[in-house]
């Protein structure tokens, strides 16, 4: 490598060691880069980075996802779908933690986010649990590994920053995790029901067939903001980022005029709260640009996939080694600079293994979801033990077989292709058709 290079991953590195966050350190490695290779470059540089940024009709999604989680969040909704999901399954031994999962998968599909599900609704989840005598460590544990369905099950934003870093299609990349998040789902009730009968937890609550039928119609506008984002991008109605605007301006229809829930106090508060959030993923968006410009430019892709060919020429292994390497890098990164660091550098040996780019960006959003509860620095595991005020020591210990299933889930969905291609495939044929 040549010395600019060396120069920007050391002090990317060094970035990283004093915990400056990932999209100020990408930035700082990247000016390091052109000061040292020609400061006349940056200039040109950044007018392309945010000239292409701005004209990304696909990223625009996000930050209309994220203004449905906080209107969401902020104007009560989530209690109506909680009440909802207790009808359904409160009977169940375990009851209250089968909500725990079934809601998880509920939300994802309106918010796309672990974070927003672990502390918007996780909140309501570990304190209803620890009243019924679960637990505080199993209920943080469940509420930590039910949110990684959150960015699997569409709307996802990861899957957005990664169709913006692979040009792979948004609609099929949410259709794709489709299936894998509701297996998820499945298994991690399946073992919450093994679990709560081998501790003897309770069953949750039990409603006449009465009050489920009113929790049921109360919770059906906002149930039906999950038919209005998959139905309308399912049916090529509309696109991903125009689904998002609807199903948006639908949330805030029903939390102003159904559940009378958002006044205008919570409405400045959550424009500011959305503004932020964007703000901070454009700056994301924007440094992870500058610094795929320059990992490409330096040609490090070529190089490291150059690396990678000479030890293996099947995709299989290179899938297998793929997964270990990110698994690992997910105990000590954070999602944001796993994705916008180290997924461009192995684009080009997925297009050369001939490997479906929809496939790759479900599998590896998938292993990215894994690490934000692996310790030590998973940030689920943080958000819920402050939920839970349960010690992290005992987190660790209850989420470890959940995040086993989650491994074993990974690796079936990387060898078994339909798991994530079936709905994408049928999605393209209808649309052919």
């Amino acid at each position: 490598m040549s010395f600019p290079v060396i120069a920007l991953f050391f002090s990317l590195a060094l970035c990283f060691i004093i915990r400056m966050p990932i999209s100020l350190s990408m930035l700082a490695a990247s000016i390091i880069y052109f000061l040292i290779k020609g400061p006349q470059m940056l200039g040109q540089v950044f007018t392309v980075i945010t000239g292409n940024m701005y004209a990304n009709y696909t990223m625009l999604a996000a930050p209309l996802f994220i203004f449905m989680a906080n209107v969401l969040n902020e104007s009560e909704v989530t209690d109506k779908i909680f009440a909802f999901c207790n009808g359904l399954l409160g009977r169940m031994k375990g009851g209250t933690a089968q909500v725990n999962v079934a809601i998880s998968l509920i939300f994802s599909g309106m918010t796309g986010s672990a974070i927003a599900d672990a502390s918007g609704i996780g909140v309501m989840e570990i304190e209803q649990m620890k009243k019924e005598g679960y637990d505080a460590e199993f209920s943080a544990a469940i509420t930590a590994a039910s949110a990684t369905v959150g960015p699997i099950f569409p709307p996802s934003i990861p899957m957005i920053i990664y169709a913006m870093l692979s040009g792979a299609s948004v609609g099929k990349l949410f259709m794709g995790g489709v299936v894998p998040g509701v297996l998820l789902a499945l298994f991690l009730a399946i073992y919450v029901g093994i679990v709560s009968y081998k501790r003897n937890y309770p069953s949750g609550v039990k409603m006449t067939l009465r009050q489920f039928g009113v929790a049921t119609i109360k919770a059906a506008p906002a149930l039906l903001t999950v038919i209005i984002l998959l139905g309308g991008i399912y049916t090529g109605v509309c696109t991903p980022t125009e689904a998002g605007a609807l199903a948006s301006a639908y949330c805030l229809l029903i939390a102003i005029f159904i559940y009378h829930s958002l006044g205008w106090k919570k409405f400045v508060k959550i424009v500011r709260k959305s503004a932020a959030n964007t703000a901070t993923l454009a700056l994301l968006t924007g440094t992870s640009m500058l610094f795929s410009f320059i990992i490409a430019r330096e040609q490090v892709p070529a190089a490291v996939a150059k690396l990678v060919l000479g030890f293996t020429s099947n995709k299989y292994v290179f899938l297998l080694i793929v997964n270990i390497i990110f698994l690992l890098l997910g105990c000590v990164l954070d999602v944001s600079t796993i994705q916008l660091v180290f997924v461009p550098m192995v684009l080009p040996l997925v297009k050369a293994f001939n490997i479906d780019l929809v496939q790759f960006g479900v599998i590896i959003c998938f292993n990215m979801m894994i690490g934000l509860s692996t310790p030590p620095f998973g940030m689920l595991l943080f958000i819920v033990t402050g939920l839970s005020k349960a010690k992290i020591s005992g987190v660790i210990r209850e989420i470890l077989p959940m995040v086993l299933i989650m491994i074993g889930e990974l690796f079936l969905m990387t060898y078994y292709s339909p798991i994530i291609m079936a709905l994408p495939n049928h999605m393209a044929m209808a649309a052919g058709a």
